[in-house]
């Protein structure tokens, strides 16, 4: 379990993470406990128990991440509801991205890219504060539609300072990073009610999440809410995104014959493009096979989200083992991914696992 309170974070945030899980799968089982970011948590190992929480007995383990996050993030995100209320806000969320939704924005989107590309040409960049830009500026569209507003600067710094808390310990003293989190979230926070004021006031519900949590006839949803949805969503959007760009561009670095394809495949429709005088289309988007591919095995192999919360809303037995109440439960994606039964030779970047779905 770790030092006092601390557990083993230090030990999860500065081991390899593929190295981490499986020496401790490999001396405690598929199942065993830890203390991480001020939680007792329970780790399992294998789909058939990571089914089992988040599907078949989702109902005994809601949705939660450490405190740290929650408050960051807010109390009224989708991330920590449950049950109908859960469901009526994940559709709501949901209808942004629908592809109905997303039809619209893959032009805009392409603009935001050539608009990155002269900066990097001849310049030595860092790749993942790069992919991090472009990513919060895509979340943005997401988020607050196509009009752009004066705030979206603030927002992005206030953003900045709030994620740099995100795997803080929960300690709420000056100058500490979860104290200069926590403070840019109230600023955050009075910015977003004032963006919601300003088109409350306006009657134009406009487009992203932000228009379609307004106008939600069946579920009213006060400013809290609106707000706490919309930081959750550039959480989950923005980093996530940022870093599965990074290790794709990585990994068709390592591998050149991969790189010549992918890069034949989008040379091909960038052709027809400019032949037929018109913009990238989500169509287009969908001949991509192979460029969907190498996403695919970079989302396996690099497993971004190494494992997600979940905590017992009751004790909980489970193949011998006691879950007690309010424990966290962490599903381990990364050691499922990474499991030789499943994917043999694991270690290996081969997109052609994904020619027949899984």
């Amino acid at each position: 379990m770790g030092w006092p309170y601390i557990g083993e974070t230090l030990k999860l945030y500065t081991e390899n993470p593929n190295s981490f899980f499986s020496k401790r799968q490999k001396r405690f089982g598929n199942i065993f406990k830890t203390h991480i970011l001020g939680c007792p948590c329970v780790m399992i190992s294998s789909p058939e128990a990571a089914r089992v929480v988040l599907v078949t007995r989702a109902h005994l383990f809601k949705p939660t991440y450490p405190t740290s996050k929650e408050k960051m993030i807010g109390p009224e995100a989708l991330f920590f509801q449950q049950g109908a209320y859960h469901s009526r806000l994940k559709k709501l969320v949901q209808a942004s991205f629908l592809p109905s939704a997303i039809r619209g924005s893959v032009s805009e989107i392409e603009q935001i890219v050539l608009a990155f590309l002269p900066t990097w040409k001849y310049a030595t960049i860092n790749t993942l504060q790069e992919m991090k830009r472009y990513a919060f500026d895509v979340a943005m569209i997401s988020v607050f539609g196509e009009n752009q507003h004066l705030e979206m600067e603030g927002i992005k710094h206030l953003y900045r300072c709030l994620e740099k808390g995100y795997n803080s310990m929960p300690l709420d003293l000056p100058g500490t990073p979860f104290h200069k989190a926590m403070k840019a979230r109230k600023q955050l926070n009075e910015t977003l009610r004032r963006l919601i004021e300003k088109r409350t006031q306006s009657g134009k519900q406009e487009g992203g999440l932000l228009g379609v949590l307004l106008g939600a006839k069946d579920e009213k949803l006060n400013d809290s809410q609106i707000a706490d949805n919309i930081i959750g969503v550039i959480f989950a959007a923005h980093d996530t995104t940022a870093s599965v760009l990074t290790w794709v561009l990585k990994y068709l670095h390592d591998n050149q014959d991969l790189l010549e394809a992918v890069t034949s495949e989008q040379e091909g429709i960038r052709r027809e493009i400019i032949e037929a005088n018109r913009r990238l289309t989500w169509d287009d988007t969908r001949r991509m096979p192979l460029t969907s591919r190498v996403i695919q095995e970079t989302l396996r192999i690099a497993s971004i989200l190494s494992f997600t919360f979940r905590e017992a809303v009751e004790d909980v037995e489970f193949e011998g083992y006691f879950i007690p109440r309010g424990w966290k439960v962490l599903p381990l994606f990364r050691s499922i991914h990474h499991c030789a039964d499943f994917f043999p030779q694991p270690e290996k970047f081969d997109p052609s696992r994904f020619e027949v779905r899984p």
